[in-house]
């Protein structure tokens, strides 16, 4: 299915309706454009954000946040409603995302949710079960993980799950200790999109993709225009707010590389290229989570206009 003819879909008429792809295709655009149509059909409609990242409050230039004023009066749920300092929660996204789809679609309206943060849009979408948090043996890991590195802490899970040690970032210490923490405890989870995952409610998804070709330049360029547009000044204030501190919120693509260049250790310059190859990196992933959703109708974005997106808009919503 290309951008220029998607044929409806059985699920067209959902309440709920999955805007996702990789960064840079254009997934805030669309999704207020179809919100845009559904208001103009008659039909009440917001949006709910899946971006682990756009839940912080003041990560508005790397996360590619829309400003207020570009919202046009849709509402938007999910925005900013973390402390850089707070640790983002898939579990606790889950009740909150699924509340407010429920809210909107009770009212009568159609909830949008976008994102390109694969979990975080399957944990809204699918019946996937998340294990709760164990501080006491969070703690101890934590301080294993200081003490001993993060070689013990891998062989340990390698024991008790092997496949999620096959695939775990070793060098991602909250990953590493959040992976072996699930698997010390009892409980049968889902924390990955399972083969053929059982929806939570209708919906029909929208996979946005364009040409690698395309995106991976504009990948690069869309790290110059952030570091540009002042996102080591915004990384400052957020860092005199506990950015640094905060588990999840001082990992985010941008954020990390602007807090080097605060630090001394990275000019702009090179912020900007490792900002550029950790973007491209991170797509390729988001490009790999999407493709299994065997339902999703698959929209070619390449060549269209990111900020116009509304002739394809009318094709979705009629």
């Amino acid at each position: 299915m290309s951008a220029a003819d998607p044929t409806p879909a059985a699920g067209s008429s959902a309440d709920l309706i999955a805007v996702v792809g990789a960064t840079g295709t254009g997934k805030s655009d669309l999704g207020i454009a179809i919100a845009e149509r559904l208001r103009a059909a008659g039909r009440s409609a917001a949006i709910v954000n899946a971006d682990a990242m756009q839940l912080y409050r003041g990560m508005d230039i790397g996360t590619a946040k829309l400003p207020l004023e570009e919202r046009r009066g849709i509402p938007h749920h999910q925005l900013d409603v973390l402390d850089v300092t707070d640790e983002a929660s898939v579990a606790a996204y889950q009740v909150a995302a699924r509340a407010d789809v429920e809210r909107i679609q009770a009212d009568g309206g159609v909830a949008v949710l976008v994102g390109g943060s694969g979990l975080y849009v399957s944990a809204v979408l699918f019946d996937l079960a998340f294990p709760g948090t164990d501080p006491v043996l969070r703690a101890r890991l934590e301080q294993e993980h200081d003490e001993l590195g993060p070689g013990i802490l891998l062989e340990r899970l390698r024991a008790l799950d092997p496949a999620a040690a096959a695939t775990i970032d070793a060098r991602n210490p909250r990953r590493l200790i959040r992976a072996l923490e699930i698997a010390s405890r009892s409980e049968v989870v889902t924390p990955s999109l399972p083969g053929a995952p059982r929806a939570w409610r209708p919906s029909r998804i929208l996979h946005l993709r364009r040409d690698r070709d395309q995106l991976v330049p504009a990948l690069h360029e869309r790290a110059a225009r952030m570091f540009a547009a002042g996102l080591v000044d915004e990384v400052a204030a957020l860092r005199d707010r506990g950015l640094e501190q905060g588990r999840t919120a001082r990992g985010a693509i941008g954020y990390s590389q602007a807090l080097e260049v605060l630090a001394g250790t990275s000019t702009v310059d090179q912020a900007v290229e490792a900002t550029g190859v950790a973007t491209r990196k991170y797509a390729r992933r988001q490009v790999s989570w999407f493709r299994r959703y065997a339902d999703a109708e698959t929209l070619d974005v390449t060549g269209a206009d990111p900020g116009d997106l509304s002739e394809l808009a009318r094709r979705i919503v009629p």
